[in-house]
């Protein structure tokens, strides 16, 4: 077992991802929680999600930021090696051959590398996801 420093939390693996703390409250306050380096990718990929999905609403749900509109569309987290996009396992189905040989992928999420962002294919995603996909 190895216990968190700063939250003191127990975790199986040492290290362990997660997230010490109180949620933040805002997407704002997710990225400012977030390390240096990564926030522009960050807000690159908000922007984008942000364009496509114009009448979503931004939220935190599950710690991570989510756009909404009558149902989750995507979620989105920052990890240590990259960004996790999270549309649902329809999407990543559909897309699966334009994610082949440049993104890793499993039932419902996608791991976008740091300086691999793909604006164009995110923005097709979160247009895929509003126009009727099941919600996630």
């Amino acid at each position: 077992m190895w216990k968190c420093p700063k939250c003191g939390r127990e975790f199986a693996h040492e290290s362990q991802p997660h997230s010490c703390g109180e949620k933040p409250l805002t997407v704002d306050e997710y990225i400012a929680r977030q390390p240096e380096g990564v926030r522009p990718e960050l807000l690159q990929v908000r922007g984008v999600l942000r364009a496509a999905l114009p009448h979503a609403e931004e939220r935190i749900s599950w710690g991570m930021p989510t756009y909404w509109q009558g149902r989750n569309l995507i979620h989105l987290a920052a990890n240590k090696h990259h960004i996790g996009l999270y549309p649902g396992a329809e999407a990543v189905a559909h897309f699966a051959g334009e994610l082949d040989g440049t993104y890793t992928y499993s039932k419902g999420s996608i791991r976008i590398p740091y300086g691999k962002v793909d604006v164009g294919l995110i923005a097709r995603i979160a247009a895929w996801r509003l126009g009727g996909a099941k919600s996630l």
